[in-house]
């Protein structure tokens, strides 16, 4: 078994970059999720309320963000000593470094309503749920957790299920991974406990519950597009109440530092022999 697919998505809910490398930290891939896009008032917004943040692409800059979105370009400072905002994501409040006015500006007009930029910098601390992760594992502004991964045995199954009902097909960017490793069979992670990458331990510490975000284009953000979420149903609905609604991935939190990279060997070295409780579909 081996890694197929790195990606980061600097921005919460916009344009992910494919890696062949990356360093792996407490918080999971560096640079992933570090900004995030709010309403004025700091609620996060993502592609399940503004599906236009899928065309917002996005690179590394020396101070900030590269923005691109089709031929308009901004370049989004941190202004971390000057000017910062509370923000929620979920449950949590981040203290978080806030872009500078002109960028604010120009992002708004591209979408269409007043949003801010903002930057989990070294300033920010939030932390995952200790229920499922344990204490003092940090994210930033990923949904819950440090990483995400997907395995492509998975995604065969589910749109071979699709497939099966005259629906099409969907690739592996709607769900977002991070890390994305081959696999033959479906559904093997549901009974990986943790598995091994370069010598670092990764605890797969919660299944990852779906949502509309599965069924957009991720380059366009149009829903007119195969969608997912039948197959999900049919095959993939959570009976456990901690963790409702359709479930593909797993959430990941790293128990060491280190590098990996695209070719690299994957080991399960604890199992999860009780794998994930499923709903019985009605057939009748």
């Amino acid at each position: 078994m081996r890694i197929t697919g790195l990606f980061i998505y600097p921005i919460k809910s916009a344009r992910g970059i494919a890696l062949q490398s990356s360093e792996i930290d407490a918080f999971g891939l560096p640079g992933d999720r570090r900004a995030m896009i709010t309403d004025p008032d700091g609620h996060f917004i993502t592609q399940r309320e503004l599906p236009d943040l899928a065309r917002i692409a996005v690179q590394a800059a020396p101070s900030g963000l590269h923005l691109t979105m089709g031929d308009k370009k901004i370049d989004a400072q941190i202004r971390t000593a000057s000017k910062r905002m509370g923000v929620s994501i979920w449950k949590s409040i981040v203290n978080a470094a806030v872009a500078d006015d002109a960028a604010n500006a120009e992002l708004s007009a591209w979408l269409g309503r007043e949003v801010r930029l903002v930057f989990f910098d070294q300033d920010a601390k939030r932390s995952a749920s200790a229920e499922w992760a344990g204490e003092g594992t940090p994210v930033t502004f990923a949904d819950g957790y440090q990483i995400l991964v997907t395995t492509t045995g998975s995604l065969r199954a589910l749109n071979a299920d699709l497939e099966a009902h005259g629906e099409g097909q969907v690739g592996m960017e709607r769900f977002r991974p991070n890390i994305i490793l081959d696999t033959e069979e479906g559904w093997q992670e549901d009974r990986w406990a943790a598995i091994e990458i370069g010598g670092i331990r990764f605890d797969l510490v919660k299944p990852c519950a779906r949502c509309i975000m599965t069924t957009q284009d991720q380059s366009t953000g149009s829903r007119d597009v195969p969608s997912p979420m039948p197959a999900m149903g049919r095959i993939r609905m959570s009976a456990d109440r901690r963790v409702p609604g359709p479930l593909f991935g797993w959430n990941v939190t790293p128990r060491g530092t280190g590098r990996i990279a695209v070719g690299d060997t994957a080991k399960v070295i604890e199992e999860r022999p009780e794998g994930c409780a499923f709903k019985v579909r009605d057939r009748g």
